[in-house]
C-alpha cells in the first residue's frame, strides 16, 4: 500500500491528510485553540476532590477544570507495584493516557484524598483533549515521546513495542536502553528504534532526560495553573509518528513548515530528507489531491454506497448508531443475496467512515437482517478484517439475533464533526423543526389565547417569510377562521430575520 502525507497549512489552520493508495483515510486539523491539547504538560492547582467518585477537578488555566481519575494520580511508594508489570504497547502512536494504564497497578486500597488535597500545585499532563461540554483528562504520570523512545520520569522499566516482533531484536533494545540508562527512569522503545544504532538512541535519550530536567525547574518557580511544555504540532508529529515504516512522501504547501520538517529530521533522521516535497502548485494542494471533496463527505450524514444502498451515522451523547439501508439496489437473484453483499459493501465503508471521522466510544451498527448464520458470520469477520487498518485500539462484539454489531473504539480526541462543524443555529443541534404547518396551529392557538385581552383594533402577525407564504396559500383557512372568531383583520407581514419558529403579534389601533 502506498501511503502520502499531504500537509496543507494556512494562516490560521493546519490539516495533514494521510492518504493510502491515493484516497485519504485519516485527516488533523489544528487551529491554534484548546481542541487539541494531547501531550501538553501543566502546573495545575486542585480545585476540588471528589471521593465519591475517586476523582479530582484541577485548573490547568483553560476554560473548563481538568479532571483525573485516583488511577490517574502519582504515587511515591507505588514502584514496588510496577514491579510486577512489564510494560509493552502495539500502538504507534503512544499516549500519557496508555502510558498511565500500562505502568499503574491495581489500588483499590488507595483513596484519592489520600494522594492529592485541594488547593495542592501539581504537574500534569494532558491524556485527552477537552471533548464538547467534557474538561481534559490529566494524569500525574507524565510521558515524553520522542522518535525512538517514550520517557517515563514516574517508572523504572523498560519496555519493547510489540510491533518489533523478532526476538533477537527485541532483547538488543532492550539491553541497549539498559545500558544506556543514567538515571532511573523508564522508558518505552517505540517501533522506529528497529534496526537503529546505538548513537542515535543515546542522543535521544538525553534528550529526553535534559528536557524532564529543564521541565521540573520551570515547575519550581512558575505559577499555578500554566503551560510548561507544548507537544510537537500537528506537522511535526505527522513527521515523527507516521513518516518512518509507513509514509514513503511527504507534500508540504507552506515554506516556513517545510523547513522546520527539513531541521526535524536533520535531528532524527536526515536519511528521510528526500522523502519531503514542497509543492508549488498553483492549485491548493487538497484540491490538487482531490480530498476536499471526501472531507465533506466525511461530514455527511447519509453516505452512498456504489452498489445504490447507503449507510446512516447519527452521532448522540452516549454512542454513535450507524444503521445501513438498501437504499436503491435491489439485487439480482434472491433477497438474502441482495442483503449479504449490500452488508459486506457497508461493513468497508463503515470501517473507513470509523477512521477517517475518528468517531470514538461506543458503536451500534444495525445491519440489514441476514436468515443464514453463516451470512451473518462473512459479515462480522469482514468488519474485524477492516478494522485491522485502523491504529486506534477497537473491541467488537459478534452480530445480535437482532443483526447488530456492538463495538467500542478509543477515543482520544473530538471526532472530525465536532472540529469542523457545530450545531444548527436552527435547530440548536436537534436535528429537527417544528413542520410549516405546526408552526401555523400554534399561531392559530396563541391568537386565540390572546383575543379576550384585546381591543377592538386589528392585529399585525409578524412571522418568517416560509411561514407567512404557508398562511396565504396553504392554510389560508387558519386566518379567515380566526378572523370571524375574534371580529378582527388580521394583517401578515413577513420578516427575513425571524426565526422559522418565531412570530410576533400586536395589536393595531383603529
Amino acid at each position: 500500500m502506498y501511503k502520502q502525507l499531504i500537509i496543507n497549512v494556512t494562516e490560521h489552520e493546519t490539516r495533514v491528510a494521510l492518504l493510502e493508495d491515493g484516497t485519504i483515510a485519516e485527516l488533523y486539523v489544528d487551529r491554534g485553540d484548546d481542541s487539541n491539547i494531547a501531550g501538553n504538560i501543566y502546573k495545575g492547582k486542585v480545585l476540588r476532590v471528589l471521593p465519591g467518585m475517586q476523582a479530582a477537578f484541577v485548573d490547568i488555566g483553560l476554560n473548563q477544570a481538568a479532571f483525573m481519575y485516583v488511577d490517574d494520580v502519582y504515587c511515591n511508594d507505588h514502584k514496588e507495584y510496577e514491579k510486577l508489570f512489564n510494560i509493552e504497547t502495539d500502538d504507534e502512536e503512544i499516549l500519557p493516557e496508555e502510558v498511565s494504564s500500562l505502568s499503574i497497578a491495581k489500588r483499590r486500597d488507595i483513596q484519592i484524598e489520600e494522594l492529592i488535597s485541594e488547593g495542592q500545585e501539581i504537574l500534569v499532563q494532558v491524556a485527552k483533549s477537552p471533548m464538547g461540554t467534557k474538561g481534559a483528562r490529566i494524569s500525574s504520570y507524565i510521558s515524553l515521546p520522542g522518535r525512538f523512545l517514550v520517557l517515563m520520569p514516574n517508572s523504572n522499566h523498560i519496555g519493547i513495542s510489540r510491533r518489533i516482533e523478532d526476538e533477537v531484536e527485541r532483547e538488543r533494545l532492550r539491553g541497549l536502553v539498559n545500558s544506556l540508562r543514567t538515571q532511573d527512569y523508564g522508558y518505552i522503545v517505540r517501533t522506529a528504534a528497529e534496526g537503529e544504532q546505538e548513537e542515535k538512541l543515546a542522543y535521544e535519550m538525553n534528550f529526553l532526560n535534559n528536557l524532564w530536567e529543564n521541565l521540573q525547574k520551570k515547575v519550581q518557580t512558575a505559577p499555578a495553573s500554566s503551560l510548561l511544555h507544548r507537544e510537537l504540532s500537528v506537522s511535526l508529529r505527522a513527521v515523527r509518528d507516521l513518516l518512518i515504516h509507513e509514509v514513503e512522501k511527504l507534500v508540504i504547501d507552506s515554506k516556513p513548515t517545510y523547513e522546520a520538517v527539513l531541521s526535524f529530521l536533520d535531528t532524527y533522521m536526515p536519511s528521510l530528507k528526500d522523502h519531503v516535497v514542497f509543492y508549488e502548485g498553483s492549485e491548493p494542494v487538497f484540491d490538487a489531491y482531490n480530498l476536499e471533496g471526501d472531507i465533506s463527505r466525511a461530514l455527511k450524514r447519509k453516505v452512498w454506497l456504489k452498489s445504490g444502498g447507503y449507510i446512516l451515522l447519527e452521532h448522540t451523547e452516549a454512542l454513535v448508531a450507524i444503521d445501513v439501508n438498501t437504499g436503491r439496489y435491489v439485487g439480482k437473484h434472491n433477497l438474502e443475496e441482495t442483503i449479504l453483499k449490500t452488508n459486506l459493501e457497508a461493513v468497508k465503508e463503515i470501517a473507513y467512515q470509523i477512521r477517517l471521522r475518528d468517531i470514538g466510544g461506543i458503536i451500534i451498527i444495525d445491519f440489514i437482517d441476514m436468515e443464514k448464520k453463516s451470512n451473518q458470520e462473512k459479515v462480522f469477520t469482514a468488519l474485524r478484517e477492516a478494522l485491522q487498518k485502523d491504529k486506534s485500539k477497537t473491541h467488537v462484539l459478534p452480530m445480535s439475533e437482532m443483526g447488530i454489531i456492538q463495538m467500542t473504539r478509543k477515543r482520544t480526541r473530538e471526532p472530525l464533526t465536532r472540529i469542523l462543524c457545530e450545531p444548527c443555529f436552527y435547530c440548536d443541534g436537534e436535528g429537527y423543526l417544528f413542520s410549516r404547518q405546526s408552526i401555523c396551529f400554534n399561531i392559530y392557538r396563541e391568537i386565540l389565547r390572546d383575543a379576550y385581552d384585546l381591543n377592538k383594533g386589528g392585529l399585525t402577525l409578524r412571522v418568517n417569510p416560509q411561514i407567512a407564504e404557508f398562511l396565504h396559500a396553504e392554510e389560508s383557512e387558519i386566518i379567515t377562521s380566526l378572523e370571524h372568531k375574534i371580529g378582527k383583520q388580521i394583517v401578515i407581514y413577513p420578516n427575513p430575520e425571524f426565526h422559522m419558529e418565531e412570530f410576533d403579534l400586536y395589536e393595531t389601533q383603529e
